[in-house]
């Protein structure tokens, strides 16, 4: 009997919105996402000093920050401090904060779960390399994020988790509760919005629906197909599910 409840997988850091533990998420076959190796979040240059101080005392060893380049250019991270080990691997590629950049364009009239298939159809070699930094760095936790945790952290989440089999319905309440998560910090966003991307600071169950539709369709949901499309290895995908499953 499968009983996932995403509750006990979240972590309270002041100013770091929907920090959550991955493992504890059922599988396949009796097996469960390993405990102890791999936290999401929203971006940590929305965190205070307090949590960046609690997040390194937790153990966190390695950083992956999924923003673009322009996202990390204006933003910072906190983390790109000579001692974690810091990896900038975009899953945008141009700058959500410029008016007339063209995927916050495409999203005025698509959904988010559309965006999705978008970024795993063309950035399928970048997706890869994340996966390779969990396989590299074993100290530690390592910490992946983008700026709310929820879009670019929910795809790689969603990788993850069919990697070992998760229910779809599982996958999807991983995902759905990240705005509950974050409502706190995401309400004033989206009260102060004027234009139809109030969407964008939601996430919709619809939108990982979408997304694993995608996976369905093409790959029956066997996910190993994409990554080896994509570049990954068999022996690089053998190891990464022995690093990520208890």
């Amino acid at each position: 009997m499968r009983n996932y409840d995403p509750d006990t997988q979240r972590l309270f850091f002041d100013d770091l919105i929907n920090c959550r533990e991955l493992g504890g998420m059922p599988g396949s076959d009796g097996v469960i996402f390993r405990k102890g190796i791999l936290l999401r979040s929203g971006s940590p240059s929305l965190a205070s000093d307090k949590a960046y101080e609690e997040l390194k005392a937790f153990g966190v060893k390695t950083v992956i920050d999924l923003r673009s380049k322009a996202e990390y250019a204006h933003y910072g991270n906190p983390f790109d401090d000579g001692e974690t080990h810091f990896y900038n691997i975009p899953l945008f590629l141009g700058d959500p904060d410029a008016v007339n950049d063209p995927t916050m364009k495409f999203l005025e009239t698509h959904t988010m779960g559309e965006f999705y298939v978008m970024m795993v159809q063309g950035l399928g070699p970048q997706i890869v390399d994340v996966l390779r930094v969990i396989i590299k760095e074993t100290d530690g936790y390592t910490l992946f994020h983008c700026a709310h945790g929820k879009d670019r952290t929910g795809v790689i989440c969603a990788v993850l988790y069919l990697l070992i089999g998760a229910a779809p319905d599982d996958i999807i309440l991983n995902y759905k509760v990240s705005y509950e998560y974050a409502k706190h910090f995401l309400d004033p966003l989206i009260e102060a919005r004027v234009d139809n991307m109030k969407h964008t600071l939601r996430s919709d169950a619809g939108n990982m629906v979408t997304l694993l539709n995608y996976f369905k369709k093409e790959y029956d949901l066997n996910i190993e197909k994409y990554l080896l499309e994509n570049g990954m290895t068999e022996d690089e995908i053998a190891e990464l599910k022995k690093r990520i499953t208890a």
